[in-house]
Formats: C-alpha cells, sequence, structure tokens
C-alpha cells in the first residue's frame, strides 16, 4: 500500500473488520456466558467451536473484497488462512479486553467491550497489508492496548489506600472517632459510609460492646423531650448516667441497653446486649473517645468500594 489512492480501499477493509469484530466480541461474550450459566467445560467448548466455525467463513468472506489490497487472500489458502489468524490474534485480543472489562466494570458495563473487541480485529488485520509503516502502525497500537490493559487491571485489584476508600464511599472524617477499648477488649472496625461509623469491641466468652456514631438528627425514631425513644410496643426506660449519657434500657423480647452521648453534632451510642451488661466499659469507650488511627481504619480498605 504504497500509493495514496490505496488508502481509501485499506481504510473502509480495516472498519468492515472493526464492525464484524464488535458484533463477535458481542455474540463471543454472550455465548461463553451462557455456556458457563448453563453447563460446563464440555458446553463452553462447544460454545466457542460453533462461532468459530461460523466466523471464520464469514472472515473469509470479507476478505476477499481485499485482494487488492491483501496479497495473502489473493489465493484461496491464503484466503483461509488470513480469515484463520486474523479470528485468532482478534479473539486473543478482545478475551483479553474482557478480562480487563471485567476487573475495572465487572458486570455493571459491558458496552465498551464490543468496540474494544471489533478494534482488537482491525488491528490484526492490519498486520497483513503489505505497507511496513501500517504493520509497524497496529504492532505499536497493540503493544499501547496490552500495556494500558495491564496497568488498567493492576490499578483496578489493587487494594485502595485509606484516603482513597474514604474519598470514593463520601465518607466524613470527623465521624471516624472511636473509644480506647476497655481492659479485656479487642477493637474491630466494622464499617463506615457518609452517614455513620460503627465498630465492636469484642471480648471471649461476651456479647462484646457496639460503638455507632452518627450526626445528631441522623435518628428518626420519635423521641420526648429528653431524647428518649418513644415506646412503640415494649417499654423504653431512659436515665441519666452522668457526665452528658443517657442510658436507655429497652426491655421486652430483645432486652438490651443503649449509653448515649451527644457532643459536638455527633451522637455516640454504645450498645450492650443482653441483662448482664457491662456499663463499666461503656463508660470507658465514650470517655475515651478519640479519632481513630489509620492503622485502626485499614480494614476499611478491604470492603466494598465505589468506582
Amino acid at each position: 500500500m504504497t500509493q495514496t489512492k490505496e488508502a481509501g480501499p485499506a481504510i473502509a477493509h480495516l472498519a468492515a473488520v472493526w464492525l464484524f469484530g464488535c458484533v463477535l466480541t458481542g455474540v463471543q461474550s454472550q455465548a461463553v456466558l451462557v455456556a458457563l450459566f448453563v453447563g460446563g467445560t464440555a458446553l463452553l467448548v462447544g460454545a466457542v467451536a460453533v462461532v468459530a466455525a461460523l466466523a471464520v467463513p464469514a472472515l473469509a468472506g470479507l476478505g476477499t473484497a481485499a485482494r487488492t489490497i491483501a496479497p495473502l487472500t489473493r489465493r484461496r489458502r491464503g484466503l483461509w488462512a488470513w480469515a484463520v489468524s486474523v479470528y485468532v490474534l482478534g479473539t486473543i485480543g478482545a478475551f483479553g479486553a474482557a478480562v480487563v472489562n471485567f476487573q475495572v466494570n465487572r458486570l455493571e458495563n459491558g458496552l465498551l467491550l464490543y468496540p474494544a473487541g471489533g478494534l482488537c480485529y482491525a488491528l490484526a488485520a492490519a498486520l497483513f497489508l503489505p505497507d511496513t509503516r501500517v504493520r509497524l502502525g497496529a504492532l505499536g497500537a497493540a503493544a499501547v492496548l496490552a500495556v494500558g490493559g495491564s496497568y488498567a487491571t493492576w490499578d483496578a485489584t489493587r487494594p485502595p489506600t485509606l484516603d482513597e476508600w474514604l474519598t470514593a464511599n463520601d465518607v466524613d472524617r470527623a465521624l471516624l472517632r472511636i473509644g480506647d477499648p476497655p481492659p479485656g477488649h479487642t477493637l474491630r472496625v466494622l464499617g463506615a459510609s457518609e452517614d455513620g461509623f460503627g465498630a465492636d469491641y469484642e471480648r471471649p466468652h461476651s456479647d462484646g460492646l457496639h460503638l455507632a456514631v452518627a450526626r445528631q438528627g441522623h435518628d428518626t425514631r420519635r423521641a420526648d423531650a429528653r431524647g428518649c425513644p418513644v415506646p412503640s410496643g415494649e417499654p423504653i426506660h431512659c436515665t441519666d448516667d452522668g457526665e452528658g449519657r443517657q442510658l436507655i434500657t429497652y426491655e421486652g423480647g430483645y432486652e438490651h441497653q443503649e449509653l448515649r452521648l451527644r457532643r459536638d453534632g455527633l451522637t455516640y451510642t454504645v450498645t450492650l446486649q443482653g441483662t448482664d451488661n457491662d456499663l463499666t466499659a461503656a463508660r470507658h469507650i465514650l470517655s475515651t473517645l478519640r479519632p481513630a488511627t489509620d492503622g485502626e481504619l485499614d480494614g476499611l480498605r478491604e470492603l466494598p468500594m465505589r468506582r
């Protein structure tokens, strides 16, 4: 392809292969998904073989229109070799694109997969054009895609930093406050969101304690003038526990207590399960409130993160 007049047919040829590749990527991806959900390995291999058996002759049909610009397609044997080569190379590239798409988007958005897969088939077809510059350009583009896809996959699979996790989940660091673990207890951070933060204080052979931090007004339950929840059936008793704390006792089928402290626009609630409650430990948590350290929050990075 040394003359300018041949550029038009070459572009049209690659565009046709790209469109075919888009459709083929969609068909193959759907066939693989159906085979994986419906059956096992045998059905998967069969589905891929059927698609290949249909795709290669279709590609050979496209190759007959490229005989003036792709010398390999001018003979019957060369035409089939071209079709098989484009199919194999394009499918390898499309498979790589599918892996990258799954790692980055999971199953949320697969629309970009189809044009990316089509591009892989077009680049494979470009390798068989006679112009050296076109071949080198196709190899360079394939290398760029491979490197970019590898980086995108690595970036999607690496654990996020704590700041990345907090930013992605719209977590306000002002909510991330804890109390020191009482003697015999260990701290385990449960989760955080834009609305609140939670942690457990665990002790062997005990129900443990749960700390919840939320902005004042986030609790939508009806409350009286003292801030005591209004009973909706079973009795609720509220008493002043001193130093700004309020002790709320829930009776009935699910007996438990809450030791609550309101301070600086935040509500701290320590939940005590059952009737054998350790109020001393709960008071210790609320009397030692402080911002949680990055080390104590490190477990958040293992939780789901918005992307």
